[in-house]
């Protein structure tokens, strides 16, 4: 079977946000929700190069704190709530935001990774 050809640096990425392979764009890329594959089943690319860290997770704080504490401010202002009913709606939102995020934006970021051959950085003697 013949390797496939590489994808563009836009598909790659587009890959990632599916959580697909990086390399061929079939293959997955997650074993589970989080837990990335050892290798691609299609193309065979070997992911242990892919650590995304905390990465992830600081883009969607601020993306999640901006909109939801956002949209929870304003209609905090505009209708006055009571406290447990804006808990009640605002808090599982978060939840629903962050956990809706966190596999596109690993995927994105170690499609990234593949694309730019980010490596452990290695000191010079």
């Amino acid at each position: 079977m013949a390797a496939p050809a590489p994808l563009s640096d836009r598909s790659g990425l587009f890959a990632g946000l599916r959580g697909r392979c990086p390399k061929c764009g079939d293959g997955h890329l997650f074993a589970g929700f989080l837990t990335v594959a050892a290798k691609c089943e299609v193309c065979g690319l070997d992911y242990s190069f892919a650590d995304s860290g905390d990465g992830p997770t600081i883009f969607i704080m601020m993306i999640s704190g901006i909109v939801v504490v956002g949209s929870t401010l304003l209609v905090d202002a505009y209708y006055e709530p009571p406290l447990l009913l804006l808990a009640a709606i605002f808090l599982p939102l978060m939840a629903a935001v962050s956990i809706g995020l966190i596999r596109p934006f690993k995927g994105i970021l170690i499609a990234s990774q593949f694309r730019h051959k980010a490596e452990q950085g290695k000191l010079e003697l």
